[in-house]
C-alpha cells in the first residue's frame, strides 16, 4: 500500500493504529460522530477528524470506505477553504495515496501532478508535505511505465529529504526505498538490493522488526533475492514477512495478502506447487472480497493461480510488494 501524508501515509495516525488498531478506529469514528453533531459536518475540528478517520482506514485496509470518506472531506475543504489551502492540499495528498492503493493509477497521477504544483508554489519545494506528494507521484509515474522520470523525481526528493529531515528520518528511508524501486524498474538490481540491504538495517534499529516499513523492507529485499536467483533466501524473508504481517495486520490486510502471493510464487520457484497453489488459491478469493475483481493486485493473483494450475513452477513477481514507499 501506499503511505499517507509523512511519506505518505502519516506517521501521526501510525502509532495508535498499531498500538491498538480497533481502538484507534473506534477513537476516530467516536470523535467524528461527535465533532459532527456539535460542531457540524463543515466546521473545521470535524473536518481534521474525518481526515484522520480515513487515514486510519486506509492503514486498516478498508479502501473503499477510506476513500469515500477522503472524497467528501476534500470536496468540503476545497469549498470552505479553496484549493490551496494546505489542508486542502494534504487531504488531496492522502486520496492519491488511496486511489493509488485500489488500482486506480491514471485518477491518481492526475491529482498527484496537480497537487504537487500546487504544494510548490504554496508550501515551497522542500516542505515535508511537498515531498511527500513528490514521493507518491515518483511511485505512480513507474506505475505507468514512466520510469526514467519517475527516477528524476524520487532521486531529487531523497536528495531533498536527506538534507532537511536528516539520513535516518522514516521519510527518508521511505525516499530511499522507493529509489531502490525506481533502480530495480531499470534494471539496476544489484543498486537496488545495496539500498534494501541499508534500508533494513535502518529501519530495524529505528522502528524495530515488526514495523510496517520494516515488514516492507523485509519483502522488497526478497524481491531483490528473487531476481538475483537466490529463492531460498527470498522463501525466508518471504515466509517471516508473512508470519508478521498477519499477527500484526491481519489475514485480509492488502499488504499481507501481497506477502501471501509473493510466498506463493517463490514455493513455485522451489518446487512445492501444491503447497504454492493452496495458498495462492486462499489469497485470491480474500483478494476478490477485499480489494474487488478489478483491483490489479487481484488480477495478478488471478494470473499466478492459473499459472500455477498449469503447473507452471517459475518464479512469478505478480502483485509482488514493494514497499510503501518501500
Amino acid at each position: 500500500m501506499t503511505r499517507r501524508s509523512n511519506g505518505p501515509r502519516s506517521h501521526l495516525h501510525l502509532v495508535p493504529v498499531l498500538t491498538c488498531k480497533a481502538s484507534a478506529r473506534m477513537l476516530n469514528e467516536d470523535t467524528l460522530t461527535r465533532r459532527r453533531r456539535v460542531l457540524g459536518d463543515d466546521h473545521p475540528d470535524a473536518l481534521s477528524s474525518a481526515a484522520n478517520l480515513a487515514s486510519t482506514l486506509a492503514e486498516l485496509g478498508d479502501l473503499q470506505r477510506a476513500r469515500a470518506l477522503a472524497e467528501d472531506t476534500l470536496t468540503r475543504m476545497r469549498r470552505i477553504h479553496g484549493d490551496d489551502y494546505p489542508d486542502t492540499l494534504v487531504s488531496a495528498a492522502n486520496l492519491v495515496a488511496t486511489l493509488a492503493d485500489l488500482g486506480d493509477v491514471r485518477g491518481a497521477r492526475a491529482l498527484a501532478e496537480d497537487t504537487l504544483i500546487r504544494m510548490r508554489r504554496v508550501l515551497g519545494e522542500d516542505h515535508p508535505e511537498t515531498l511527500n506528494s513528490a514521493n507518491t507521484l515518483a511511485s505512480t509515474l513507474a506505475e505507468l511505465g514512466d520510469l526514467q522520470r519517475a527516477r528524476e523525481l524520487s532521486e531529487d526528493t531523497l536528495t531533498r529529504r536527506r538534507r532537511v529531515l536528516g539520513e535516518d528520518h522514516p521519510d527518508t528511508l521511505l525516499s530511499t526505498a522507493n529509489l531502490a524501486n525506481r533502480l530495480t524498474d531499470l534494471g539496476d538490481v544489484w543498486g537496488a538490493r545495496a539500498l534494501d540491504e541499508d534500508i533494513l538495517t535502518r529501519r530495524r534499529r529505528i522502528l524495530g522488526d515488526d514495523h510496517p516499513d520494516t515488514l516492507n523492507s523485509v519483502a522488497n529485499l526478497a524481491s531483490r533475492l528473487a531476481e538475483l536467483g537466490d529463492v531460498r533466501g527470498a522463501r525466508a524473508l518471504d515466509e517471516d514477512t508473512l508470519t508478521r504481517r498477519r499477527r500484526i495486520l491481519g489475514e485480509d490486510h492488502p499488504d499481507t495478502l501481497n506477502s501471501a502471493n509473493n510466498l506463493a510464487a517463490t514455493l513455485a520457484e522451489l518446487g512445492d506447487v501444491r503447497g504454492a497453489r493452496a495458498l495462492a488459491e486462499d489469497t485470491l478469493i480474500r483478494m476478490r472480497r477485499v480489494l474487488g475483481v478489478d483491483h490489479p493486485g487481484t488480477r495478478d493473483s488471478e494470473e499466478l493461480v492459473r499459472q500455477l494450475g498449469g503447473r507452471l513452477s517459475g518464479r512469478r513477481r505478480l502483485g509482488r510488494q514493494r514497499g510503501q514507499g518501500g
